[in-house]
């Protein structure tokens, strides 16, 4: 069974605007690059032409990628996600038990997800603790440095 990516409305518009533009602007461009280093002649000592063979790898594995969420995901309705329970395109607090710091994260989907910016994914360690639990309870996050503990403060849309 394929993996299904879950995805907000925006994201998979964003997610279908960039393969479009990779499918048709960026493809032209690199296919030029790699025109444009064949003319500098002998290809085995040809640096651009390296480079411009590498971007193109580069271009068709993530056009791959893109089509494959593109071709397995579920759309995550603000309906949908229940402020009873954390769940997938929620926002929860939860207050930290050893230090007693508070944070606060929307868990997404992975192909949403960026810690710089409180998005975490639902496959991460601390999505993966905090998924399914409810407020007032306590998630144990597996980390490299030891287990950390942190209590289900709030769960909001």
């Amino acid at each position: 069974m394929q993996k299904q990516f879950k995805l907000t409305k925006e994201r998979l518009e964003e997610l279908r605007q960039e393969l479009e533009h990779l499918k048709t602007v960026r493809e032209k461009e690199v296919a030029e690059l790699i025109k444009e280093a064949r003319s500098f002649g002998d290809l085995s000592e040809n640096s651009e032409y390296d480079e411009a063979k590498n971007e193109q790898g580069k271009l068709y594995s993530r056009i791959a990628e893109l089509e494959n969420v593109l071709s397995n995901y579920i759309v995550i309705s603000e309906d949908e996600i229940s402020t009873q329970e954390v769940s997938a395109g929620c926002r929860v607090k939860v207050q930290f038990v050893d230090d007693g710091s508070v944070e606060e994260y929307q868990v997404v989907g992975s192909q949403e997800a960026n810690p710089g910016q409180g998005r975490i994914s639902d496959e991460s360690p601390f999505g993966r603790a905090v998924i399914g639990k409810r407020l007032g309870e306590i998630a144990v996050i597996e980390a490299p440095a030891g287990n950390l503990e942190c209590k289900i403060i709030e769960i909001s849309k």
